[in-house]
């Protein structure tokens, strides 16, 4: 490897307030070259986000490698940084010998796409590996075994899930610890926190992670968007900051203590991510934002 790294299951991986999701980084969206992303690296540690959101599909198999790259010429510390990487999703693809969309949770596979990842992304160690989405077929004894393996061989510090319902979470935890849950979790999708998921985090001390934080409002233009809009406009006036930094402290001010995974490739918008942590909502604005997203008063 060109970048040498270690660290061991005994350091707790530490994140930051909010993560950067990669996911649109490389081909499938903004196509940043090497020099860009490596930039943009730079602009997201300067602002303090540290933690990098992978997966190993994204980009069709090519962003972890072009991240990598990128990494590697931006020069900065491996041990300032995290790297959080996913794996179990087998796309249809030249680069796998795959026909039909499924998922892999085999002892062998798990532990292929570590190696994999971390070839790609230029490091000896993942600070977390999270499993993709849920299978039907997945057994927990292979995922664990695949799992401790990984631990005591240094190749992941942390591990957890993604999209798992608490449920599937337990199925999971009562083979191995878990640490980390990446959900969809918004002012448009707050059904987590009513339906147990960030309930079941809190009691067996799971640190959720939201993608698509900021949810439908700017994305769509139904009735719930519009009422929400029309309450950003006073809000925004009243804290002096944007709607995207209001509704990320939203989710900030939830107890479960979730991280927004961000998924911007803009250097300005980066910059004003960390506003999302410095303002406080009132409570009844933070009531405000849950009743006009829902459409209907609290219970």
């Amino acid at each position: 490897m060109e970048i040498s790294a270690t660290k061991t299951e005994n350091q707790k991986t530490s994140l930051s307030k909010i993560i950067a999701g990669t996911m649109n980084w490389g081909v499938w969206n903004k196509k940043l070259t090497i020099s860009e992303m490596a930039k943009l690296i730079h602009v997201c540690v300067e602002n303090k986000i540290t933690s990098f959101d992978h997966a190993d599909i994204y980009g069709g198999y090519t962003t972890e490698e072009a991240f990598g790259n990128a990494f590697l010429e931006s020069k900065i510390d491996r041990n300032s940084i995290q790297f959080i990487s996913k794996c179990g999703i087998q796309m249809v693809s030249d680069l796998r010998n795959t026909t039909v969309k499924h998922y892999d949770y085999s002892k062998n596979h798990i532990i292929w796409s570590v190696e994999n990842s971390l070839k790609n992304l230029r490091t000896d160690f993942l600070d977390i590996l999270l499993l993709h989405r849920p299978s039907p077929l997945m057994q927990a004894d292979e995922i664990a075994e695949a799992i401790e393996k990984l631990k005591s061989d240094g190749k992941i510090v942390d591990f957890g899930l993604s999209n798992f319902t608490a449920s599937q979470s337990e199925l999971i935890r009562q083979k191995t610890s878990i640490s980390y849950n990446q959900i969809q979790f918004s002012a448009t999708h707050f059904e987590p926190m009513l339906d147990g998921s960030l309930d079941y985090m809190q009691i067996h001390k799971i640190r959720p992670m939201s993608w698509n934080p900021l949810g439908s409002v700017f994305r769509e233009n139904t009735d719930q968007t519009k009422r929400l809009k029309a309450l950003m406009i006073l809000l925004t006036e009243k804290y002096q900051v944007s709607a995207e930094i209001i509704l990320l402290n939203w989710i900030l001010n939830h107890p479960s203590h979730v991280i927004p995974v961000v998924g911007t490739a803009n250097a300005t918008r980066i910059e004003e991510l960390k506003k999302a942590s410095i303002i406080k909502l009132d409570l009844q604005d933070w009531f405000a934002i849950w009743t006009e997203s829902s459409g209907s008063k609290v219970p």
